[in-house]
């Protein structure tokens, strides 16, 4: 079932009352590419989409639902059992074609939100991000790779996966995933967001800037002490 991701996001943004420009610009792309996006002329990369739903303030699995939900008003039972019962079928998976190759599959989740569930394609040269800035958001992920070979990038670190080699790491580290081979790559994901965090600011989601050196990233709690700090330290020099 293929999702409209365009058609939600400018759905959102409109419920937000926030302008194109202004929420291209907070997320650091062209309010063309954004229109092109919102249109379903072109599609979002990987760091951009997470750049704009958490700049939005909605979570991948709510823009996901939203859209299920739109479509389903006029049948509720269907939307229960096919989207929040224990089995959801292959063809019912909702559906994201990113830019570059990449493609995302909505897996079932019981009508929970503690994570979201995904069947993620890479295909021959797809990358998560197409100008090879490395991204983060505010979650862990977890995964295993069932086919092919897929290069992923946190910081310094390279590691080449395998079918059966599975991970885990803190999103807001930087990173990025690449296929380098000839053949598809497939794995299982599951993407745990902090549906609970204060803080929306971009500086610590999304693509990465290119402002300056760049300090490996620490967790949302490390951030906001660091903050702290700061703040403390600004006090006493008054």
């Amino acid at each position: 079932m293929h999702f409209d991701i365009g058609d939600e996001l400018r759905r959102v943004r409109v419920s937000r009352k926030l302008s194109l420009r202004s929420v291209a610009t907070s997320v650091g792309v062209s309010a063309s590419l954004l229109s092109q996006v919102e249109t379903g002329k072109t599609q979002p990369s990987v760091s951009t989409l997470y750049a704009l739903v958490n700049h939005l303030g909605i979570s991948l699995d709510g823009l996901m639902k939203g859209q299920a939900q739109s479509e389903a008003a006029g049948d509720s039972s269907e939307y229960q059992d096919g989207h929040h019962g224990i089995v959801q079928r292959r063809n019912e998976n909702p559906l994201i074609e990113m830019e570059n190759g990449v493609v995302w599959e909505r897996l079932a989740d019981g009508g929970r939100e503690d994570a979201d569930p995904l069947m993620v394609t890479y295909e021959p040269g797809s990358s998560s991000s197409v100008d090879g800035k490395m991204m983060r958001h505010d979650a862990l992920e977890y995964g295993v790779i069932i086919e092919g070979t897929l290069t992923l990038k946190i910081e310094s670190e390279v590691h080449e996966l395998y079918p059966g080699d599975s991970f885990s790491f803190d999103a807001n580290r930087l990173h990025m995933y690449e296929n380098n081979s000839a053949k598809p790559a497939r794995g299982i994901w599951f993407v745990i967001g902090n549906k609970d965090t204060a803080t929306r600011d971009l500086s610590n989601l999304g693509p990465a800037k290119n402002s300056g050196p760049t300090l490996p990233a620490k967790s949302a709690v490390d951030v906001l002490n660091v903050m702290g700090d700061a703040k403390a330290r600004k006090l006493r020099k008054k």
